[in-house]
């Protein structure tokens, strides 16, 4: 993997906790550590993992309404 691709990796996943974190926003929905998984960036070739983290139940059953 070189570094191009996986700084493009790393850019693809900034967009989609960005991207993610607005769509939930406009549904009232808060993940507070919605994040890139610092441990996924460790490697020597990046892969990032979107980390959801956690939330309340609250949270956790407004997000299930919404992607019912």
């Amino acid at each position: 993997m070189t570094a191009r691709h996986s700084a493009h990796c790393v850019e693809e996943a900034e967009e989609a906790v960005k991207e993610l974190r607005a769509v939930l926003q406009k549904a009232g929905i808060t993940l507070p550590t919605l994040r890139i998984d610092p441990a996924s960036l460790a490697r020597e070739a990046p892969c990032p993992l979107v980390e959801l983290g956690r939330c309340s139940v609250e949270t956790a059953q407004r997000l299930a309404a919404v992607l019912r």
